[in-house]
């Protein structure tokens, strides 16, 4: 039977999901007065609060310049706050030294927009990966992985679709592959969130459906938390437990998809709203 490595232990994958899941109703997310400036005359997050629950979805939607790739990279400090709390799994981040900071890493996944893949590598490589954070620098460097750790990399590429490309090079593979590698290489860090930075934005409808499904699935089965940004209102109505409106720095909208009004969608996309069509 094959075998999943998490941070404590190791557990069958044929367990029921119900008792894979964490539990529901736990906040595993607390932003409290976030502010990132660069210059401290242009703000580019501005008082942001927002509170994340485990195993819940939530798309961040906004024009190009909002903030929503920064409040991300602030999240898993890949960039400094400028002022703020961010209380992740009970930890704050803020204060996190370096050494500390990269133990706390490993509970948070990270998807890119361009997949951030190593093109001459297979996707097996490509996904173990994701397990450096687990190793010391010597380990690291010559990419020594134990038997479990390689049959949870086969595992997740399974359930996403991809073990039957396992050992091919990466720049062999298209978009919506690659970025189903992203998504194993970020799953096989057994994160308890999943940070999504437009994740199907350079890929067409028929593929974006495909890791938007992925997504969805790993959030209800695995009970992982997923934040991600997105420029597709209509992919975030569809798809979110709850959407995050960003315009200028700001949280201008924070509800269930079913109370996103016109109007709404007026006040986060402003003169662009004639381009975009709410059913």
């Amino acid at each position: 039977m094959p075998q999943v490595l998490t941070e404590e232990r190791i557990v069958s994958t044929q367990e029921p999901a119900s008792t894979r899941i964490r539990e529901q109703g736990k906040t595993i997310l607390k932003v409290q007065d976030l502010f990132k400036s660069y210059n401290r005359n242009t703000p580019v997050l501005q008082n942001i609060q927002m509170e994340l629950e485990q195993g819940e979805f939530v798309s961040i939607i906004g024009p190009s310049g909002a903030g929503k790739s920064t409040l991300l990279r602030c999240i898993n400090r890949m960039i400094d706050p400028t002022n703020g709390s961010i209380l992740f799994d009970d930890v704050e981040m803020a204060n996190l030294n370096k050494t500390d900071l990269r133990k706390q890493r490993t509970k948070i996944g990270m998807v890119f927009q361009h997949y951030n893949l190593v093109s001459r590598l297979t996707v097996f490589e490509n996904v173990l990966h994701g397990r450096f954070g687990y190793k010391s620098t010597l380990h690291g460097v010559f990419s020594l992985f134990t038997e479990e750790e390689k049959k949870l990399a086969l595992t997740i590429l399974d359930k996403l679709g991809m073990k039957e490309f396992a050992y091919k090079r990466c720049d062999q593979l298209s978009g919506g592959q690659k970025q189903r590698v992203g998504i194993a290489r970020a799953l096989v860090q057994q994160p308890k969130l999943l940070l999504c930075d437009e994740p199907i934005a350079s890929l067409d409808p028929n593929s974006s459906k495909v890791i938007m499904d992925h997504l969805k699935d790993i959030s209800e089965t695995m009970g992982i938390t997923v934040l991600v940004n997105l420029h597709q209102v209509d992919v975030a109505l569809k798809y979110s437990d709850r959407v995050i409106g960003l315009n200028k720095g700001r949280i201008v909208y924070e509800g269930v998809p079913e109370k996103l009004s016109n109007m709404a969608i007026r006040d986060i996309y402003g003169s662009e709203v004639e381009d975009l069509i709410l059913e």
